[in-house]
Parts: C-alpha cells; structure tokens; sequence
C-alpha cells in the first residue's frame, strides 16, 4: 500500500550543523557547572585538570561525540506487567503521549474551583490516564498535599503505582526520597525494575548551564537499576535563557548534551530521553507562557535528537488555560499537531492548568480527543488501487451519489471522526437542547467519565503492601 502522510520538518542539513557547532562551542568554552561532587570527580578524569574550575566543567567536542555514539537510539517501554507497550526511535515512531505534571491543586470538574491535591485525585486521575487509550503513559500527576510532608512522594507514588499498569513517567519533588521510592517499588513489583523497564525517572537541570546535585545524584541511581531516564530542561527565554530562539536551544542542547555525557559515564550505553520545555517569562506579569516560537524551539529540539539518534521527550505545551478552556485548546492543538508530525518521541504532560500549579480532569478528556484527531490527521490516507475505486465511480457514473456504495456501506462507521463528547447537532437541534455551551458538554460527560473509572485486579494488595513498606521507614 502506498500511505500518504503529512511531515513537519524546519532544519536543512546546514543549519542542524550549525547548532550543533555553536552547542559544541558553549560546552567547550563556557562549560557547564556541576554540583555534585562525585560528578565532578569523575568528569575530571575524562576532561582533564585543565577544562575544570571549580564546579565548572568544560566539555570538549570528542566527549560529546563519544556519548552520542554509545547511547542507545531506541528504548522499549512496557507496562508493570512486562507487556511491550511502545518502542522510541526508529523510522516508524510516533510520538507518544502521557497525563501528569506534579500539580498543587486539583480543579474540580463541576467548577473549575482550584483545591489542594489530594491523595484521591492522585487515585483517580491516574485511572484516568489508564482508561483513554490514546495516553500511551501516566506520569506523576500531583504533589500529594493531605499527608505529612515527609510522606508526599512515598504515598503519591504509591498511589501512582497501584491505580494503573501503564508505564509511569516518575517525579519526585524531595530528592532525598528518590531512592526510598525505587526501593518501595521493587517490594512491590517483586522483580528487577530495570528488565523491563516501565518506570521511567524524569530529571530537570537548572537553566541556564547547571547539572544540580539533586539530578545527577538521582541520575546516578536510576541508571544504576538499569532504568531509562528523561533529562529536560525548563526554560523562561529571556530569564533563564537568552530571549532568541537560536540562543535558548544553543543553552539548552549544551545543558541536555551534558546530561547524556555524565549518564553515559555512569553507565555507558544507559537508555535516556533527551528533551526541553522553553516558554517565555511575561516581563509584565512575571507569568510564564508559550508562544508559537516555543513551539518551534521544541521542533529544532525534535529534529537535533532525530539528527544525534535520541530518543526524544518534548514539551505537551500545556499550563497556559484557566481550565479546559479556549486558551488551553489553542496551545494544545498547536503542540499535540506539531509533535504528531514529528519524528516521534514522548510527551508526558498533558493536563496542567493555570500556569502548571493546576490539574483538571477536563483537559485531560478534552486533550485525549485532540490527541485522536492529531494521530488521524499524522496517519494520512491509502492511495492505491482499491481506495481510489475507480471501478465503483465508474459504476455510479456521473450525477448520481455514493450514500449506497459498496465502500461507504463498508466504511462509513469508521470512515471520519466522531467526538464522544460533542454531538454533530444541527441549529434546530442546538436550539432545542436548550443551547448547551460547548463547555457545559464537556463538563457533563466529564463527571460522567469519573464515575466509572478501572481499578487494578491487584490494587488492594498493592497499597496493602506498599503502607507496609512506607512504615517500616524511619521518619525525617
């Protein structure tokens, strides 16, 4: 068959090498700095006495390439119960999505309302993100906020863990449970973490050009367990990164090339993700957004990792709406589209609100059908023989119509999109259902999404197992 499908590409040949050249300049000139010292240590060996001032480390261009060749170019991703699920790289990725954004409040459905995140939403949402097929991932949705601070992450992650099989995208807002976590993990999935990897941690440098102590320390041991990691970095172009374009993805590659460097010293050939979130900083409103040339940036990002043969991890350019709103709808549709006509990847965000320190459910039922539509449009259309059907046009001949077609008998019920959510209601129709808002569909089909959600067959062993484990800890 000969499948037509559209591509969104930006860099010619020349201009991939350029910002790979002026990248390369940065990390051998400016460097980067490193705080963890055992990182610094071991970078120093390969570096050499010379290209190292203190926590600043230069990074000469034969290091970068070294790390480059030695990373895996695909990584397969199960679910906790060792089905594949998806592979990254390769000529036939697609992009993958995921829920989840370690969010502060939770909104509720009926009214938008913004309330600290609970332990239930972190239950729920995670089915959620387990019951629409087109998340591929669940990742660390909210920071648990009605249990003692000590035990945010520990039952946050717990709770991520019991609710769904999906493999998970792992975020923890307090290093220094990262391992408690991993350990809490491997009680209850009884087996090495890293055989088939469905745990996938997620680490932030600190722009602009800083490999801080909490993330290559965590790095270090994830990568020890065999784990796949992401690295993305979170930019404000005109803070913490140049305002230009070309000069926040020279910052940023430099700070995600770093990373890859000392992950492949850890372990060499250790899976990881290389991706960026650039937004903007308001210098009114001291606010962050995305602009479409965020959008772009996360292109160039794109193609550099397709370029270096790196998995990729973008941006799910969310966090701009109050809500599931037409503010959230024009930056999701923008993104979700873009990525989907990439080279592939994951996206593991999608969900937050209100400048990221909210989730709504909403956004997350309304972004899986943006997601449905974005695949559809990626996928193209068959152009061979039997779907141009030139027999069956001849048969009907002109004038006539195609309503009793043999094809449009076959294909009709799949043939377009259909929206679960909005009916294709005519004026009359509109009319006299009361003229529903759009957002008042959303919002009913939404409560009655919530309130049939799947539970793991094994969830009550696993909390049960997983509170055990949790209180045989010692408090701090």
């Amino acid at each position: 068959m000969n499948n037509i499908r559209p591509h969104l590409t930006m860099l010619t040949e020349d201009q991939t090498q350029d910002i790979h050249q002026y990248t390369m300049k940065l990390l051998a000139t400016t460097g980067v700095r490193v705080d963890s010292p055992s990182a610094v240590e071991m970078l120093t060996k390969k570096v050499g006495i010379s290209n190292v001032d203190g926590r600043t480390v230069r990074i000469p261009e034969e290091l970068v390439e070294w790390a480059l060749k030695v990373a895996p170019r695909q990584i397969q991703i199960y679910d906790r119960r060792g089905n594949p699920q998806f592979t990254i790289g390769g000529a036939e990725d697609r992009t993958r999505f995921g829920i989840g954004v370690t969010a502060l409040y939770y909104q509720e459905p009926e009214t938008d309302t913004p309330v600290l995140f609970q332990r239930k939403h972190m239950q729920d949402m995670v089915r959620v993100g387990n019951k629409l097929p087109h998340y591929d991932m669940v990742s660390t949705i909210g920071i648990v906020r009605d249990v003692p601070d000590y035990l945010t992450d520990l039952i946050g992650s717990l709770e991520h863990f019991a609710n769904g099989v999906k493999p998970m995208v792992l975020l923890c807002s307090d290093e220094h449970k990262f391992d408690d976590v991993l350990r809490m993990f491997e009680t209850l999935h009884q087996g090495d973490l890293g055989d088939k990897p469905f745990i996938i941690p997620y680490f932030n440098p600190v722009s602009p050009l800083v490999m801080n102590e909490g993330t290559v320390d965590k790095m270090k041991i994830a990568i020890e367990r065999g784990l796949p990691v992401i690295i993305s970095n979170y930019s404000l172009s005109g803070a913490t990164t140049p305002i230009t374009p070309a000069g926040t993805i020279a910052v940023l590659l430099a700070e995600l090339l770093a990373g890859l460097v000392i992950g492949q010293l850890y372990k060499e050939g250790a899976p990881m993700f290389l991706g960026m979130l650039p937004v903007y900083l308001d210098m009114k409103t001291l606010l962050n957004f995305y602009d479409p040339q965020s959008i772009l940036v996360s292109l160039a990002c794109a193609e550099m990792m397709a370029h270096y043969g790196i998995p990729h991890c973008g941006t799910s350019g969310s966090g701009t709406g109050w809500g599931m709103d037409l503010l959230a709808a024009e930056t999701y549709w923008m993104n979700t589209l873009m990525f989907s006509l990439t080279k592939g990847g994951i996206a593991p965000f999608v969900g937050d609100t209100l400048g990221s320190k909210a989730i709504s459910p909403l956004t997350f039922i309304y972004c899986h059908e943006i997601i449905d539509q974005a695949l559809r449009f990626a996928g193209g259309f068959q152009l061979d023989d039997a779907n141009v059907g030139l027999d069956e046009i001849h048969k009907v001949g002109p004038g006539k119509g195609y309503v009793s077609a043999p094809t449009t008998l076959k294909k009709y019920k799949n043939g377009y999109y259909v929206s679960p959510i909005f009916p294709r209601w005519s004026m009359e129709k509109w009319i006299a259902a009361g003229q529903p808002p759009a957002q008042k569909r959303l919002s009913d089909y939404g409560i009655e999404f919530l309130k049939d959600l799947p539970v793991p067959d094994d969830h009550d062993e696993l909390i049960g197992k997983g509170e055990e484990f949790i209180n045989s800890l010692p408090v701090k």
